[in-house]
């Protein structure tokens, strides 16, 4: 009994109600709170839109052409990947310092697993992932087990590793890989209808967004729920449609939809359906808010955080296979300071530092500003020491933005 309170109490991304407080009273918190949640949610939104229409002026448009978008999908996916995996951990209350030095280790290790030892390309990624997974649990085993501060761990780990990346290289650059494998970074999704192919993926897409919102407005209202006008709906799926569908034909217009954004569309799915709709997903957002009433609620501490670690080290190889197959080789310098803008990326996405908080489709909107940030200052030819400090500033209002709201709702 003790266990499904806690776990319903925790909700991912909205505030903790006290299980004593009357029907009418609980009611009036969450409508009360519901407009901090959506400001939050919109911010993020106006301040991708904002940023991204500053560099499509400030570029002269080459922000938007077809060329560029697919060259920024290519470049921000192992961000997304790993950023996925870093909001649970941070949701727990931990940190993870070692994703850069463990792209790099497993991106060493795909190389000689296929290049030198010709190992077929299924295989070695199988035992990418699985060597992904045995690390991010080796370190999630000392956080949990020995009770030792998740930053101390990953530190070691982000030098264990980055050390272990030579050792397999030894200072050469391997490669290049099967034609196969590459297909996971560099390939595109078949044309089968022509240059419409996109857009007919994206009207389905839109469709089902469209369905499953209206689904989900419904139960609210059954429910006796806050739930949008139907102006309301209509207007905000018709700007998320359009923006689809105008994304999917620049798309069109060069090779159509890289593989590597399927495979993201499909980790966003998978991430968001477990953070919300999940038994161990409302477990990972009470362990981060309370730890002892966690326990309290019988809720195995040790082995959700456990788990959590080795997630993120499984999409951590996953971002290492793709980060070197993108470039089709491997060398000791891969995945260097990478760990910053993912965990940027979910600090200006909306989660909490103090942990209980954040969001999937926060995370993923702040991998893209860094990821928009990124491409639109190099386009410009704003040296990478300015790139740095603008990313630092952006990030540190960010957090100050988190804190404001956090005193606010105290």
């Amino acid at each position: 009994m003790t266990d499904i309170t806690a776990s319903k109490s925790m909700r991912p991304g909205s505030d903790i109600i006290p299980a004593a407080a009357a029907a009418t009273g609980e009611v009036r918190a969450r409508r009360g709170r519901l407009p901090v949640a959506q400001l939050r949610a919109y911010g993020l939104v106006v301040a991708l839109a904002v940023i991204t229409l500053f560099f499509e002026v400030a570029t002269g448009g080459v922000l938007f052409q077809p060329l560029n978008l697919t060259n920024l999908i290519l470049q921000n996916s192992y961000v997304v990947v790993m950023a996925l995996g870093m909001l649970l951990v941070i949701v727990a209350g931990h940190i993870d310092l070692s994703v850069g030095s463990v792209v790099g280790f497993v991106g060493a290790l795909a190389a000689l697993l296929m290049v030198r030892f010709h190992v077929d390309p299924f295989s070695a990624a199988l035992l990418c992932l699985a060597v992904g997974a045995a690390i991010g649990g080796l370190q999630g085993y000392f956080v949990a087990y020995l009770a030792i501060p998740s930053f101390i761990v990953t530190l070691a780990g982000m030098m264990v590793f980055r050390g272990l990346t030579q050792v397999l290289l030894q200072g050469t650059s391997v490669g290049p890989f099967p034609e196969v494998f590459q297909l996971l970074a560099k390939g595109f999704l078949v044309n089968v209808a022509g240059p419409w192919t996109s857009v007919l993926i994206a009207l389905a897409l839109v469709a089902t967004l469209i369905g499953l919102g209206w689904r989900r407005r419904q139960a609210r209202l059954r429910n006796g729920s806050p739930a949008d006008s139907v102006a309301a709906f209509i207007g905000r799926n018709g700007v998320t449609a359009i923006l689809i569908l105008a994304f999917a034909w620049q798309m069109s217009a060069y090779r159509g939809l890289p593989n590597v954004l399927l495979v993201l569309l499909a980790l966003v799915t998978l991430y968001g359906f477990v953070t919300t709709r999940t038994t161990i997903g409302r477990r990972i957002y009470a362990l981060g808010g309370n730890i002892k009433a966690a326990r309290l609620s019988g809720i195995r501490t040790e082995r959700l955080t456990f788990v959590t670690f080795a997630n993120m080290g499984a999409l951590a190889g996953l971002a290492g296979m793709i980060f070197v197959a993108r470039l089709n080789t491997a060398n000791s310098k891969a995945g260097v300071g990478m760990e910053l803008d993912v965990i940027a990326a979910c600090f200006i996405g909306g989660a909490s530092a103090a942990g209980g908080i954040g969001r999937v489709s926060g995370v993923v909107i702040g991998a893209f500003i860094i990821g928009i940030m990124n491409n639109g200052m190099s386009i410009l030819g704003i040296g990478v020491d300015w790139q740095q400090v603008i990313k630092g500033v952006v990030l540190l209002a960010a957090v100050c933005l988190d804190v404001h709201n956090k005193n606010n709702r105290l």
